[in-house]
């Protein structure tokens, strides 16, 4: 019978098709087709306060700014993915391309001295591959593959925006089309002017300008003048530079988890050796001490006492005293202990079953927000371990309040996050960042607590109780020790 079904097994092999989990799919562009440029919000490394990226003034689209669609773990990272005006289609060079005038007034002069001088970065993606930063200067050139491109920069004398990019972006070469596999942003500041000194009010076409060549990309060595932070008109322009690449699609997320080799793998072994060998060093001595104690213990049992020795009928000492008090319900708040015991395993679980699928590959970068996701939703399916130790631990101690246990389990620590989180995201919304959670989100989180975890914490109680019997939950009293 097995071999039949080998056989038929083998028959439906060639039918198999691969399959991609969602948000991760490849896509595949023919020459010409228009690829989406978006952009993200604006962060920093200097703070925990991203804002959104039309919070300043930048050119803006013209059929107007569309929100792109997010999972809950992009809300509470604070992600805002909206469209932008920038036109790029498949293999197709564009130099010296004009996208807006706009005129900055006191207030956006100070916001963007503000963005600036905390080294804010533009986030902006394509094709769901985040934007590499190359940054030119007089001594180096710097390239970046996480944070994004800054703003712009700020020197003793004045601050500078960053309003010409140059946007290049690698493709691997297929049958059917290509695939986006690189994504660079190298930002200039350049002031810019019209040729004849003509002059332009942001409608129509744009006259020709003086300060970069339709022939080609622009060059740091070219730029005359850079644009200052001041009120006035500012012109944006750019470039787009398409490279074919050897690189594969499935490979393309290497080089930003590696930086392109910018830790040394000799590093990373240093530090992985280093720590292994101070927790191995640390047990050793742990075990030495506890072994002496023990065997200093053991040897004074073991020895056969004098007819002096039992005559003075010594008391027990050593190990004895307290080997009855390891399952000893604590003196006071032993419904604490519990809650505490649960909570440690709902997060143990949570973390432990985050890091496997994480090392299986399930919460790939490119799905944006699926690792604070998948958290989430772990930690509310392990309400069920939480609700079970709790409550087994409790009966074990004799306890008969394990209704008040179970919620004190369900709602404490749970709800200590949710408060912390609450003031956090207010402070957040009075600051006008993105990083406050929308209302809808906010609901969402409060339905898988209240309709999906705290069932689950009872469940696993009750499920707990009636899994230990009464005979197995006898208490055991040692002797004071003092």
């Amino acid at each position: 019978m097995a071999l039949p079904r080998l056989v038929a097994l083998a028959a439906l092999l060639p039918a198999a098709r691969p399959f991609y989990l969602p948000g991760v799919a490849p896509r595949t562009f023919r020459y010409g087709d228009k690829v989406e440029l978006k952009v993200n919000k604006l962060t920093s490394v200097h703070t925990q306060i991203p804002y959104d990226y039309y919070s300043l003034k930048f050119c803006r689209p013209r059929g107007g700014i569309k929100q792109a669609t997010e999972n809950l773990g992009e809300f509470l990272s604070g992600d805002l993915i909206e469209n932008s005006p920038y036109h790029l289609f498949m293999e197709q060079d564009q130099f010296c391309k004009v996208l807006c005038r706009v005129e900055l007034g006191k207030r956006d002069v100070d916001a963007l001295k503000t963005i600036i001088r905390e080294e804010y970065h533009h986030n902006w993606i394509i094709d769901n591959l985040p934007a590499a930063s190359i940054v030119d200067s007089e001594q180096y050139i710097i390239t970046a593959y996480a944070g994004g491109f800054p703003v712009g920069y700020a020197d003793h004398k004045a601050s500078y925006l960053f309003n010409h990019v140059n946007i290049i972006v690698e493709y691997h070469p297929l049958d059917d089309g290509s695939r986006v596999v690189g994504f660079y942003v190298e930002p200039f500041t350049v002031a810019h002017r019209f040729q004849n000194d003509a002059s332009w009010d942001g409608s129509g076409e744009a006259p020709a300008l003086a300060t970069c060549d339709k022939s080609g990309p622009m060059v740091y060595e070219a730029i005359a003048a850079k644009q200052k932070v001041e009120a006035g008109p500012v012109l944006f322009t750019y470039d787009v530079l398409w490279r074919a690449s050897n690189v594969k699609w499935a490979s393309r997320w290497d080089i930003y988890l590696s930086m392109d080799n910018a830790v040394p793998d000799k590093v990373h072994w240093f530090s992985i050796v280093n720590s292994l060998l101070i927790v191995l060093f640390l047990t050793v001595m742990v075990a030495m001490i506890m072994v002496r104690n023990l065997h200093r213990d053991i040897a004074r049992y073991n020895k056969v006492l004098s007819d002096e020795e039992k005559a003075e009928e010594r008391e027990e000492s050593g190990w004895k005293l307290v080997h009855a008090d390891v399952f000893r319900p604590p003196d006071r708040l032993p419904m604490l202990f519990c809650v505490c015991v649960g909570t440690g395993c709902q997060v143990l679980g949570c973390a432990g079953i985050s890091l496997i699928f994480a090392a299986a590959g399930f919460l790939s970068p490119a799905n944006r927000g699926s690792l604070a996701t998948a958290v989430l939703v772990l930690f509310v399916m392990m309400g069920l371990w939480a609700g079970y130790a709790s409550a087994t631990l409790y009966k074990t101690f004799k306890g008969r309040l394990w209704q008040k246990c179970t919620l004190c389990t369900a709602f404490c620590f749970p709800g200590l996050c949710f408060c912390t989180f609450l003031v956090f995201d207010g402070l957040l919304y009075s600051y006008g960042s993105t990083g406050a959670v929308p209302v809808a989100s906010l609901a969402s989180l409060l339905a898988l607590w209240f309709g999906v975890s705290v069932p689950l914490v009872f469940v696993g109680a009750r499920g707990g109780r009636a899994g230990l019997s009464s005979g197995d939950s006898r208490r055991r009293r040692g002797r004071d020790v003092g």
